[in-house]
């Protein structure tokens, strides 16, 4: 499969919030004491090669900075979310960077392969989400694991690939 990157049009957002919703089980986001709305965010969408979105990624920018937000990449180990996330880099921002969650170990090792490194554990982040912001973020993932701290990455640029 080819995978083809586009900017998220005005047209794209209805199926990114439907996706979103499906995929994350709400349209918001709570992240480092923010309630974002990705679909409303700036954007790529990664397409097959019929055109169809098999990925998304959302970002905010300030200054010389770009927080990816939210990546799913709908067809996993194709090179849909790296490709979304090289399309992300080439925006040149100083800093490319993220949060995910403690529970999500999956993802914490796919962004190390591809360049990211921990600069920063918030302990107790999430929970303060779920207490301010949004709470119906789950207590834990479905695996039991306790969802409480936000793990932030930040792309390596001396050593992405």
């Amino acid at each position: 499969m080819t995978t083809r990157v586009r900017p998220l049009s005005t047209a794209d957002r209805r199926w990114a919030r439907r996706m979103l919703l499906e995929r994350w089980g709400s349209e918001r986001m709570a992240v480092h004491g923010v309630l974002y709305e990705p679909a409303e965010l700036e954007g790529f969408v990664a397409e097959d090669d019929a055109g169809e979105p098999v990925g998304l990624l959302t970002y905010h920018r300030t200054r010389d900075a770009c927080e990816i937000v939210t990546l799913d990449a709908l067809a996993e180990g194709q090179g849909v979310g790296t490709a979304l996330v090289d399309a992300a880099a080439a925006l040149g921002d100083a800093r490319l960077w993220l949060i995910t969650t403690n529970d999500n170990v999956r993802a914490l090792r796919w962004y190390e392969r591809r360049g990211f490194r921990v600069v920063a554990v918030h302990e107790g982040a999430v929970d303060r989400s779920r207490a301010t912001l949004k709470p119906e973020i789950p207590r834990a993932a479905p695996d039991g694991t306790p969802i409480r701290d936000e793990i932030e990455l930040e792309l390596d640029r001396d050593i992405a690939r």
